[in-house]
């Protein structure tokens, strides 16, 4: 058994494993882990406190015994099934909170198999430390130009066809399971917890070639519930904008289409039309809701638009530092029209 150090985040591409396995329990698995790994957890949530109750009330002794025997029973159970076609060569890195006894444990078990297993020191709190040291010491590690346009304008799309062109892009929006407004969380979809938003995060900008400016799409400081880290959030202010124009028509059609899944949900819509009560009047919201009910929901994203999401956009612009670069205006946000738009910003991009 190998204990293993990670002294940046870079050096996660290169570990001599083939997988990393996080022994936690499910709900420290959930919150936050190291991007890519299994969960395979020593003790189960309930098994971890019932253990940590025998621990503080009880004895060490007794607690440890009860730990044991439940990591044997979940070490049996994870190799008659996810770990059964393993072949003799594989290669695990095992972690648990901080590189103790779940992971000592299991790691034990499995190299008795064979296999060259490995343990990473420090365990889950020494990956975390790195992301922290990532997001709110160090500068970000690379130049930002900002995509910007009012809500409709296919921005997230754009940023996608510009990443398939070989540009350098960070999908914020992706990366916080969110699409950046009310309407913006995908019906059934949760979004990760803040430390598993940072850690993936975290991972994304340490593959980023600092030489090469890489494209952000406009956000707020917060994308649904994740809140972005100030270094970053700083860098996406003070960054050159390349901006969408686009006519209203053009914005409802591209935003009929692209939030088809909460149309097609009428008590999905409904609740979200409502969400906007504190904001508008009850005649508007009333009037809304007559239109989804009717299915009119280009009309209904015009007027969202209107009298929402472009004036509330207006003043999140405001407080930018950035200079736009340049306009890019088109008349429609047809695939087409997208194709074109993402050719010139990636030829931006260099």
């Amino acid at each position: 058994m190998q204990r293993l150090t990670l002294t940046a985040i870079p050096d996660l591409f290169t570990l001599p494993y083939d997988e990393v396995i996080d022994v936690r329990s499910p709900s420290e698995y959930a919150e936050d882990h190291v991007p890519g790994a299994v969960n395979l957890p020593a003790l189960d949530d309930n098994e971890r406190a019932r253990v940590g109750t025998v621990y503080v009330q009880d004895s060490r002794f007794l607690a440890r015994r009860m730990g044991a025997a439940l990591v044997a029973r979940n070490a049996a159970r994870h190799l008659e099934g996810y770990l059964a076609d393993k072949p003799a060569d594989y290669r695990p890195l095992v972690y648990c909170w901080r590189g103790g006894q779940r992971s000592g444990s299991i790691a034990l078990i499995l190299g008795q198999i064979g296999w060259r297993v490995g343990v990473l020191e420090g365990g889950w709190r020494a990956w975390r430390k790195l992301v922290q040291q990532a997001l709110y010491e160090a500068p970000f590690p690379a130049p930002v130009l900002v995509l910007d346009g009012n809500t409709g304008t296919a921005k997230t799309a754009i940023l996608n066809k510009v990443a398939a062109l070989g540009g350098q892009v960070l999908d914020l929006e992706g990366l916080a399971r969110h699409r950046g407004s009310l309407f913006g969380l995908e019906p059934g979809i949760e979004q990760p917890a803040q430390k598993g938003f940072e850690s993936a995060l975290a991972l994304q900008m340490a593959r980023l070639d600092p030489t090469r400016p890489v494209l952000v799409e406009a956000e707020s400081n917060r994308i649904g519930a994740i809140r972005l880290p100030p270094g970053l959030w700083a860098a996406m202010r003070a960054a050159p904008r390349v901006e969408i124009a686009a006519p209203l028509a053009a914005r409802a059609e591209w935003l009929t289409r692209a939030y088809a899944d909460v149309t097609g949900n009428a008590g999905e819509l409904a609740a979200r039309i409502d969400a906007l009560s504190p904001y508008q009047s009850r005649e508007t919201i009333a009037h809304w809701q007559t239109l989804a009910q009717a299915g009119d929901f280009a009309p209904l994203a015009a007027q969202l638009m209107q009298a929402h999401y472009d004036p509330r956009y207006a003043r999140t612009r405001l407080r930018q530092a950035g200079t736009v670069q340049q306009v890019l205006t088109t008349d429609s946000l047809s695939d087409a029209a997208q194709d074109a738009l993402a050719r010139r910003i990636a030829a931006l991009l260099g």
